[in-house]
């Protein structure tokens, strides 16, 4: 099973970065923004016109991703692996459920970068908004349904809910705000603990990025400027983030006692909930098209900040810098 973890999200983080592309890459003026529009990417009537052109483009180079990206996802690591008939693993008690928030994290982000794209292309608000979390919770539920049929997993109802539940998030706040004021970030740091399982938690930094949930934060950032708070003031790319993690975690339910013969010590595993300052990129008032499409791409990295952590078993400690 852990194998698999770093087989989905490797290709969905990677995956998820370029559902931008189609658009800005054919972009030839930047965005214009509204007067009290806060989002850089929002568009007027008038540039959804002019850019309606790109649109079949748009949906045909993104159905093509995700093509390929599945096709070769089926190819490199499924094809291999003996098959069955579909089925269900309950992991819900696995790596406490670190794992259930990537996925809401990672569905709500394709969802949103979907949406973006076809919304640039002259889709109308509404209908790229379903399209959107239409997208993020198919694709994601696709790579489930591989599982399904993979004797060595098997579909996890867990993994569908949370995939669910961050399609639903991006889609309600668009159809009630018009615009994302709680967004879905992820960070991760180096811990010590893929030392003594790097079978499971990763032999190199890129793997342990997905593979060591024991470094993985998945953050929910709110927007205070369009909560209507401190609008004198504050600054209207400022969040407050509220963060979940954990540590100590060696295995997926239980610890391992030892590693190729080697003995692992006692990890105590424990929750871990933080508070801290983010930004929000999007809010980033620019004017290049391309430094919009780094901001949004890179959008679902929390930034670096002081932060506080709250843990499960232990007293307040305070974080001068924290990913």
């Amino acid at each position: 099973m852990s194998d698999n973890r770093f087989r989905k999200f490797s290709i969905v983080i990677i995956l998820s970065g370029f559902t931008l592309l189609p658009g800005y890459l054919s972009a030839q003026d930047p965005v214009p923004q509204k007067a009290f529009d806060s989002h850089q990417y929002k568009t007027d009537t008038s540039f959804n016109v002019n850019q309606r052109r790109y649109l079949p483009a748009v949906v045909t180079v993104e159905a093509g991703l995700y093509a390929a990206s599945l096709a070769g996802l089926w190819t490199m690591w499924y094809k291999d692996y003996p098959q069955s008939s579909f089925h269900f693993f309950n992991d819900n008690d696995e790596w406490l459920q670190i794992d259930k928030a990537g996925h809401f994290v990672t569905s709500y982000n394709i969802s949103r970068l979907t949406s973006l794209s076809v919304e640039w292309a002259g889709m109308s608000h509404r209908n790229s908004v379903w399209y959107g979390g239409i997208a993020g919770f198919t694709y994601m539920t696709t790579i489930e349904i591989l599982d399904g049929f993979s004797a060595e997993w098997g579909a996890s109802a867990g993994d569908l809910t949370a995939n669910s539940c961050g399609a639903l998030l991006f889609i309600g706040q668009e159809l009630l705000w018009k615009d994302q004021r709680i967004i879905f970030k992820y960070s991760w740091h180096p811990t010590k603990y893929a030392d003594y399982r790097p079978d499971i938690l990763g032999r190199n930094t890129f793997q342990q990025m997905v593979k060591d949930y024991n470094g993985t934060t998945l953050w929910a950032s709110g927007n205070l400027y369009a909560f209507g708070i401190g609008r004198s003031w504050i600054p209207r790319w400022l969040n407050i983030a509220v963060g979940y993690g954990a540590e100590g975690m060696t295995g997926a339910v239980e610890n391992s006692t030892s590693y190729e013969g080697r003995p692992i010590p006692h990890f105590d595993r424990k929750r871990q909930f933080y508070l801290s300052f983010d930004v929000d990129l999007s809010r980033i008032p620019v004017k290049s098209k391309w430094m919009k499409l780094l901001f949004n791409a890179i959008g679902f990295l929390k930034i670096p900040a002081p932060a506080l952590e709250f843990t499960s078993d232990g007293p307040l400690e305070f974080h001068p810098f924290y990913f």
